[in-house]
């Protein structure tokens, strides 16, 4: 597995002309070696490799990292500019979207005599597309996340707190073995619907309004996410009418997803359905993202967007309308692109739920 993920950074070493590659980035060293601590360092050929860590890690790392050899040692830098030296390594490639200006200078003068070379944000293109054990713990997560939220689902009732939805969904994920929520759970009722980000606060439901709920769960290093929007009692027409049009926009573009399709494509699947609903002003954010080993990865779904999906790729499709002073509306599942489609992850009905 290690093996097949390593096998993407090719492409680097060939264009870039490089002996190595160094990882700071720990999502990335997650990914390309196992280790789940939280400091360390990853240098990389292109058939060989080592962890540095201090001896805080020792005994985890030699437990979880697999293709490197781990290193225990005082000062990691000093230790990475001996081991450059020992291994004869000139050209060193480091992730430079993830490198201050004072550690790269730091850095320089550890490794002075040596020439590094920055990589750009398409490094992280190497965890674009998830492999068999990937998708199968961004479907654990997913499926632990809905059913939480379903176990929940009797809390929504007039009088009842915005943040006390919110921690009881979050115990109940605990529950059910997450290792904690994903993000601050946004749930927003009434007029605060509006606000895209409108994490939960005081505010009582009230009966009559919508409440939208995004809501995720993380497991294992593995994210989920998920958006609904629920009626507390009987919703208004134009409640009603609103709902439709993002339920028919998040149908319509999921229904679009397959390997080969532009993202900003999908992107325009479902704005333009908005936009003809004459509600186009009021979906302001782009249709989705990346999920895998953090909430907010590659891909952007997006009018800017230049990815194209293919498949194994993670990514949530979301649609919504906000109207200031009114409130708003968003439906989001989490989908893998499969060779011909695409399949849920998330698995909350999506129709509108009264409570």
């Amino acid at each position: 597995m290690l093996k097949n993920r390593r096998s993407h950074l090719a492409r680097f070493f060939e264009d870039y002309s490089l002996d190595c590659i160094l990882f700071t980035n720990l999502h990335n060293i997650r990914y390309l070696c196992g280790f789940t601590g939280t400091e360390g360092a990853l240098l990389l050929t292109r058939d060989a490799g080592w962890f540095l860590c201090d001896s805080r890690y020792t005994t985890q790392a030699s437990g979880e990292v697999g293709g490197a050899e781990v290193l225990e040692v005082a000062s990691r830098l000093g230790s990475l500019a001996t081991l450059v030296k020992d291994q004869g390594l000139s050209r060193i490639g480091f992730e430079a979207s993830y490198t201050s200006v004072a550690f790269f200078k730091t850095l320089s003068a550890a490794l002075d005599g040596h020439e590094l070379v920055a990589l750009g944000a398409d490094l992280d293109d190497i965890r674009f597309c998830k492999d068999a054990d990937e998708l199968q713990r961004l479907s654990d997560v997913a499926a632990l996340s809905s059913a939480a939220l379903l176990a929940i689902r009797p809390l929504l009732k007039a009088g009842v707190k915005e943040v006390e939805i919110a921690l009881e969904l979050e115990m109940e994920m605990r529950r059910r073995g997450a290792d904690g929520r994903a993000f601050d759970f946004i749930v927003a009722s009434g007029v605060r619907g509006s606000m895209p980000h409108g994490v939960a606060s005081e505010k009582a439901l009230q009966a009559g309004e919508l409440v939208t709920i995004d809501f995720g769960a993380v497991k294992d290093g593995y994210y989920s996410d998920e958006t609904v929007t629920v009626a507390i009692g009987d919703p208004g027409e134009r409640q009603r009418t609103i709902h439709e049009i993002v339920r028919t926009a998040h149908d319509m573009a999921i229904a679009a997803v397959k390997p080969g399709i532009s993202c900003k494509e999908l992107d325009a699947v479902a704005r333009e359905y908005i936009r003809e609903c004459g509600y186009g002003d009021y979906f302001g954010h782009g249709l989705g993202h990346g999920v895998g080993l953090e909430i907010h990865e590659k891909p952007v779904l997006s009018p800017r967007s230049d990815a194209v999906a293919a498949e194994g790729m993670v990514f949530t499709i979301e649609p919504g309308i906000y109207i200031p002073g009114f409130g708003g509306v968003r439906i989001e599942d989490t989908v893998a692109v499969t060779a011909d489609g695409c399949r849920l992850l998330t698995g909350v009905p999506k129709d509108l739920f009264i409570s």
